[in-house]
């Protein structure tokens, strides 16, 4: 994955847990986490396959959370939790910089790889055939094979009428670059 996705790939992940919450405490969340990841990057990595498309992502910036959390439902930042005070650790921090890090094509093809089990295997095995090392399935266990942990840990993050909203958002463009014969720039 090209180093300029990293911020993107972190924030959009962050979005959909929060949008699409783990319930179950702690070991959950990092489960749920894990799928969100493995799904945003293999998304983000079908969006910007290029150095170049990468570079311009960077320059340009993606976008944010506005559409996606008015598609969701979502309060967004001012229904958000983080922006409180640190009780007793210091003044209060508004820490909603990282929404502006969300690509919401991004996230809308990671919402159509964690509904659809068959969709994500041909999106991974679109990108190892593409000559992409780091699309090797075996690095996305738990987005294409996931066990009982994992789905009872992503109810809501792979629930397909949950993340219909979003994934319908750019569904279309994403079958268009898996279709056979049309090229994946590694």
């Amino acid at each position: 994955m090209h180093a300029e996705l990293t911020p993107v790939v972190a924030a959009t992940a962050q979005w959909m847990t929060r949008a699409f919450p783990a319930g179950g405490g702690a070991l959950a969340a990092a489960l749920c986490e894990a799928q969100a990841r493995q799904a945003v990057t293999i998304a983000a990595m079908l969006r910007y396959p290029t150095p170049m498309d990468a570079a311009l992502l960077a320059l340009a910036g993606p976008g944010g959370t506005a559409r996606l959390d008015w598609v969701t439902g979502a309060d967004g930042p001012a229904g958000d939790t983080d922006h409180e005070p640190d009780r007793g650790r210091g003044p209060a921090r508004d820490d909603h910089a990282w929404r502006t890090w969300v690509d919401e094509v991004v996230a809308s093809w990671a919402a159509c790889l964690l509904g659809d089990a068959g969709l994500a295997a041909l999106a991974v095995t679109a990108l190892a055939e593409g000559g992409r090392p780091d699309g090797a399935p075996a690095g996305f266990r738990r987005l294409l094979a996931p066990d009982d942990g994992d789905r009872r840990a992503a109810a809501l993050l792979r629930h397909p009428d949950l993340l219909a909203p979003v994934a319908d958002l750019h569904r279309a463009p994403l079958l268009e670059r898996l279709k056979p014969g049309s090229a994946l720039i590694a």
